[in-house]
């Protein structure tokens, strides 16, 4: 049985207060919202934080907002089963939904949180062993080492953002408010999420914590969320398509196609979605962009399937996620 390393636990009221204690504790404090990915985390020894500071208590982290404008803003800590079952959400945000539903069990999704799915840990077959296996090959860049076991000549690391609801919200054009010890800030999902090292897969400074999440209005899209894992019951994702168009009559006025699993960061796929702007979305129109959608995706040999086999899926993913919507 893997057991929980000792550590300090605290619960404050508010963001601020949880701010100010992580700011005096530095790197040696790690935030906990469910705990679905920080406690399995921490019984590998992946992380080993003196004092674990928890969201439970921060009542204003949670709660499910529709707007007058037609945006929606969710705190942090709302809970993904709670995400799953609001009705307005499914018709009207069906990608998002779609990657809450996709979310490992109900029973996780009882206890995760759409902030704790938004800031999920990159992900590795190197990294993800317990703590004996991993010594055995002199541990990884990542946590301890000095050498990413998948590319052994890179010098960064290669673990695989594997979050369902990041490409989501990428494409949605989400903005992430986090507070500081010195204050508010507000950031873009696109600029929290670019990075292309494993290591820091977020743009979050040690004293910030996630407080909101604001989705603006989506009247007159369409969008959608796909997956490929071995078991659809469970299974992190080895790739995730979300696809977001707008139509003025027939033509495409505006597309977003962002790409995960295959890489450290999320992939927008730009050129993909210039084939699209402008024309019908039809047969001719998919196709080129599914062909162009490979460009950004550099699956490596660190998670489930082989990594030639996960690129040829791209394309086959952005091809029956654009059908979908059209």
């Amino acid at each position: 049985m893997m057991r929980l390393p000792t550590f300090s636990y605290c619960a404050p009221d508010t963001a601020e207060e949880i701010a100010h204690i992580l700011a005096e504790e530095g790197p040696a404090a790690q935030i906990v919202a469910g705990g679905t990915d920080l406690y399995p985390n921490m019984k590998r020894r992946q992380v080993e934080p003196k004092t674990v500071v928890s969201l439970a208590r921060a009542r204003a982290l949670r709660g499910i907002e529709w707007r007058d404008d037609g945006s929606l803003r969710l705190g942090t800590s709302e809970p993904l089963r709670a995400l799953e079952r609001d009705p307005r959400l499914q018709s009207t945000l069906p990608a998002l939904h779609q990657s809450v539903l996709s979310i490992s069990t109900p029973v996780l999704r009882n206890m995760g949180t759409i902030g704790g799915n938004l800031c999920l840990d990159t992900r590795c077959q190197y990294l993800n062993q317990n703590f004996e296996w991993r010594r055995t090959i002199n541990h990884c860049l990542k946590c301890s080492g000095d050498t990413c076991w998948t590319a052994p000549g890179s010098p960064k690391c290669w673990a695989v953002n594997s979050s369902d609801s990041v490409p989501v919200m990428i494409a949605m054009g989400a903005k992430l408010l986090l507070q500081g010890a010195a204050g508010r800030r507000e950031v873009t999902a696109a600029e929290f999420f670019d990075v292309t090292d494993g290591r820091e897969w977020i743009r979050r400074q040690p004293d910030e914590v996630m407080t909101d999440i604001v989705i603006p209005s989506q009247e007159g899209t369409r969008s959608v969320y796909l997956k490929l894992r071995r078991r659809d019951a469970y299974d992190f994702p080895v790739l995730g398509v979300a696809a977001r168009i707008t139509m003025d009559g027939d033509l495409v006025s505006d597309a977003r196609i962002v790409l995960n699993a295959v890489g450290p960061a999320p992939v927008r796929c730009t050129e993909a979605e210039q084939a699209l702007i402008g024309y019908r979305l039809n047969a001719e129109t998919i196709g080129e962009a599914g062909n162009l959608s490979r460009r950004g995706a550099k699956p490596l040999d660190n998670t489930d399937y082989m990594p030639n086999y996960r690129k040829k899926m791209v394309p086959v993913f952005v091809r029956r996620a654009l059908a979908a919507l059209a």
